[in-house]
């Protein structure tokens, strides 16, 4: 039996795709649990349809990842943090703080989990850190920190 698949199927295939399975498996578990419904030149535009859509607007998150990506590389910000004994930071910068100083720099909300940050920054001095923005697009900041006052 050939049907359309309307959700991701593990082992069978992803949305959109037209597939032959089992009449059984059909009628008793992809249908039911609204993962596909029989072929029909109605379903299958439908389909073509909510592919092209999903496609333009991965393109367009695309290209916005890209002008984020420019917007980002090479920026600095600059933290001051009281230090103890041996330049350690008596708190640390995390993630969420270089994003939200970001953010601020460029007028645009940066997120946290951009960021490849694999502990919070404890010393003083400069640090390079990497944000991926999305498949094999990466922007790299500056982080410096300085002692308070």
């Amino acid at each position: 039996m050939r049907v359309l698949l309307l959700k991701d199927v593990k082992g069978l295939g992803n949305a959109g795709q037209v597939k032959d399975v089992a009449g059984g498996y059909a009628a008793n578990y992809l249908f039911p649990n609204g993962l596909a419904q029989p072929v029909s030149e109605g379903a299958v535009r439908q389909a073509e349809q909510v592919r092209a859509a999903a496609a333009r607007k991965q393109e367009r998150k695309a290209g916005e990842a890209q002008a984020l990506a420019e917007r980002l590389d090479g920026q600095e910000v600059l933290f001051r943090a009281k230090t103890g004994d041996g330049d350690r930071l008596y708190g640390s910068v995390t993630a969420a703080d270089v994003a939200e100083a970001l953010g601020q720099k460029i007028g645009q909300t940066v997120d946290r989990r951009y960021l490849e940050l694999e502990h919070p920054i404890k010393a003083l001095g400069e640090h390079r850190v990497q944000l991926k923005l999305g498949p094999g697009l990466f922007a790299h900041v500056n982080v410096i920190v300085e002692r308070a006052d």
